[in-house]
């Protein structure tokens, strides 16, 4: 299972937004290139880079911060946040990123991604935000009337190279939540599942890793809050599972 070391940007700074209250972000005051490049150094294989200005506002804000990241790094770089058109799709792989993240319009342009899916096969990966069963889109803001599966299956045959669920209960601390929404989509979809919102410790990395079509896991807010080191993380994420293992995390 693959750590993706999450970078979220707003105004040039590095940040967490809880509960998708973009006007209320959490700064750490750390150099985003820097931090980029300490992810590289400890053996990340992956970095994921958000645009958050991107995501509420749609467009680029942080772009010339995230080439620069891209240049900086010898490891690939997928970028997500406010990716809505064609030409942001070619403007984004002109400017080195490695694949695209899509979300929003994923729910909103299913042609769109489509078609995108298509020209870039295994470049674009779609991003799910899910909330109380059913998706939300815009940054949290807006929900759907579409479940998680329902989104994800549309893509599974498109050439999409992986799906991004975050399973928003968990990210904000609901106990309930578990990992049953994490766990139903992998086991329902062959495309792969990368797992977003659900790490909080070591232990939630141990039983990610012990799901099934579990490709990876973005990490964010524990690193930056030093919870935990990627080197953790990573060595946790490459233990392979025993078929007991995999039985009592089921």
């Amino acid at each position: 299972m693959i750590i993706y070391p999450d970078i979220e940007l707003m105004d040039g700074k590095c940040v967490n937004v809880a509960r998708g209250r973009h006007e209320e972000p959490f700064v750490f005051h750390v150099d985003p290139i820097k931090t980029a490049l300490d992810f590289q150094e400890a053996g990340a294989e992956w970095l994921h880079v958000v645009d958050y200005d991107g995501v509420y506002e749609g467009g680029r804000h942080n772009a010339e911060l995230i080439c620069d990241i891209i240049k900086a790094v010898e490891i690939p770089v997928q970028v997500g946040g406010g990716i809505r058109t064609t030409a942001s799709v070619e403007w984004w792989f002109e400017h080195g990123a490695a694949r695209l993240v899509l979300g929003t319009a994923a729910v909103k342009d299913r042609n769109f991604v489509k078609a995108v899916c298509t020209h870039y096969p295994k470049q674009i990966v779609i991003a799910i935000d899910s909330r109380g069963g059913h998706v939300v889109v815009e940054g949290w803001q807006e929900e759907t009337i579409y479940t998680p599966l329902e989104v994800a299956a549309d893509f599974q045959e498109s050439g999409a190279a992986a799906i991004i669920y975050t399973d928003i209960d968990r990210n904000e601390d609901l106990p309930e939540s578990a990992f049953a929404g994490t766990t139903d989509l992998a086991c329902s979809l062959s495309i792969p599942v990368i797992s977003s919102g659900t790490v909080q410790s070591l232990d939630d990395i141990a039983r990610l890793n012990n799901l099934p079509n579990i490709a990876g896991a973005v990490v964010g807010r524990a690193l930056f809050r030093k919870t935990f080191s990627l080197e953790e993380a990573i060595a946790v994420a490459s233990q392979k599972p025993t078929q007991a293992e995999f039985v009592r995390t089921l």
